[in-house]
């Protein structure tokens, strides 16, 4: 295989502020050259209620800065390893907007929805956003992650196309022991009409097995799906998939080839370093075993060609680790994390390297007219345990040096203290609550009990079992904007309430209806001449 000769050069990040909430299965928006961070661990504070921050890079430092939603915004909640491409409105038209379906919730529910997000405004100051849902009829996809989606164009049509990852084992199928089992998605490709907000499955001869955490590639009507983790299996497949869509009046045609010369690879990183032209860093070629070489992927119509090519000067932090992970930052450069040391006071902190894959001479301006999408896989090269903490993170945009404000920038401070708000407290007295015993009591568990949080004084969290909540007001409380009180709490939260001061109306006087005469006395003498007249 011929070699690339293109150098690569590795930049170490050597300050991450904030970093708690870059966990594994976070995302990169990239609006207009600004990068925008989706997807944190646990549900969004106060501080900024939407969980999109736009990340400042300056001199190697990493801050955050709130983002805000539109009136006519819907609710879109922290989603973990979801699918994301970009979407533009015409060709004649630089504004675009991103697809995401899919993902994890805080609480590791799966997500069947798909969101459309574009820019609506920004300044120094504040960012705003569009989310809207899309509804979906025909055969919409089920609850996955881990999957990929990409837009092809064929005939001046346009569609999304959704392949792999990974679901819950059947809720008829689960068992105590195994409730978060999670298995391969059937090997369908779902293309969706955002038009008509329609979907169709197909089912190809020549995809047999579900894949997950593998690479797709789309350049008008085809699209290029590369590596990949097996779940059945436990192989990372070497073939190199080709699926051609064709969007005539009638129905769509979808026909898949397998090509040679594919790579066993899953959790590889994607970047594009011209108008054909991609390089693939990173990933696993086993279980225990990071893939270090880098390879150049050039598109033409109708063919795919990749070589190798030389790799950067890996760190011996980077060579010794047992696991990595970055994604994509557009213009050829890709963000990498490695796990920090166990004897670091933050346990989830990581640290960052950024992966020019081409020389600054060629860092310009130039037209992405190719999807990317590239996921990272959950597998952890040491003790391999599967769709836990251990899973990767993928970055999905550019990152530059932003001339933004410093002023209101997040500040992590401000976040509650994740280690007092575990979901394995004892919440109450009367808290039966057993991380060894427990089992979901209410429809929306899965994996982790339901808490709320009890408004008095500081504010602490209880699970809802414990208060004998039952499921309809538990979501009533979740989505009212009220104060609720445990049953410890209730009580007290009465008698310590300050009565509202009644203010007292000034009583007037009533006006007489007619003016009372004060009586005259009469004297003796009137008296008797009185009685003499009338006898």
């Amino acid at each position: 295989m011929a070699q690339s000769a293109d150098e690569m050069s590795l930049q170490v990040v050597s300050a991450v502020n904030n970093s708690s909430l870059l966990q594994p299965g976070f995302s990169l928006l990239n609006f207009d050259g600004h990068v925008f961070f989706f997807g944190q661990k646990g549900w969004p504070k106060r501080s900024c209620p939407t969980g999109v921050f736009l990340l400042d890079i300056k001199q190697n430092e990493l801050k955050m800065k709130p983002a805000s939603f539109s009136k006519d915004s819907c609710y879109l909640p922290p989603l973990r390893y979801p699918a994301l491409c970009t979407l533009k409105g015409n060709a004649e038209s630089d504004e675009y907007q991103y697809i995401i379906h899919g993902g994890k919730t805080p609480n590791n529910d799966l997500s069947d929805k798909i969101y459309i997000m574009s820019l609506v405004s920004k300044n120094s100051k504040k960012t705003t956003f569009q989310c809207i849902e899309k509804d979906l009829g025909g055969d919409v996809p089920e609850a996955r992650y881990g999957h990929t989606i990409n837009v092809v164009h064929s005939r001046g049509k346009s569609m999304s196309v959704i392949f792999g990852g990974r679901s819950y084992t059947p809720l008829a199928q689960r068992t105590t022991e195994k409730w978060n089992s999670v298995v391969d998605c059937l090997p369908s490709v779902f293309l969706i009409d955002f038009e008509f907000g329609c979907c169709t499955s197909y089912i190809l001869p020549e995809l047999q097995d579900g894949l997950s955490f593998h690479v797709s590639v789309a350049r008008n009507d085809t699209i290029y799906i590369l590596g990949g983790h097996s779940l059945q299996n436990n192989t990372r497949s070497p073939n190199l998939y080709k699926l051609k869509v064709d969007l005539p009046l009638g129905s769509p045609a979808v026909t898949c080839t397998i090509l040679p010369g594919g790579i066993s690879v899953s959790s590889a990183i994607v970047t594009q370093t011209g108008d054909t032209e991609f390089v693939l860093v990173g990933g696993y070629q086993s279980d225990s075993q990071k893939r270090l070489v880098c390879n150049t992927i050039v598109l033409e119509d109708n063919k795919i060609e990749i070589v190798e090519r030389a790799s950067p000067d890996w760190t011996p932090d980077i060579k010794h680790c047992r696991m990595w992970f970055g994604c994509d930052m557009g213009k050829g450069s890709v963000l990498l994390g490695i796990p920090g040391a166990n004897k670091q006071l933050i346990s989830d902190a990581n640290y960052f390297y950024i992966l020019r894959c081409k020389g600054a001479e060629e860092d310009k301006e130039e037209e992405l007219t190719a999807q990317i999408c590239s996921q990272t896989s959950t597998e952890d090269p040491g003790d391999s345990t599967p769709f836990e903490d251990s899973e990767e993170f993928c970055f999905s945009a550019e990152a530059n040096s932003f001339d933004v404000d410093d002023t209101d920038t997040y500040n992590e401070d401000d976040e509650e203290d994740e280690s007092e708000t575990g979901y394995w407290i004892t919440c109450s007295v009367s808290c039966n609550i057993d991380i060894n015993t427990w089992v979901p009591f209410y429809s929306t568990e899965l994996n982790k009990p339901a808490m709320i949080l009890c408004s008095s004084g500081a504010g602490h969290w209880v699970h809802a079992q414990c208060m004998d909540l039952s499921e309809s007001m538990l979501l009533r409380l979740s989505e009212a904007n009220v104060k609720y009180f445990c049953n410890e709490h209730v009580d007290l939260n009465k008698g310590l309430q300050t009565p509202k001061k009644v203010v007292h109306l000034k009583k007037q006087p009533m006006k007489p209806l007619r003016k009372k005469t004060t009586m005259k006395l009469t004297t003796p003498v009137k008296k008797s001449f009185l009685r003499r007249l009338f006898e």
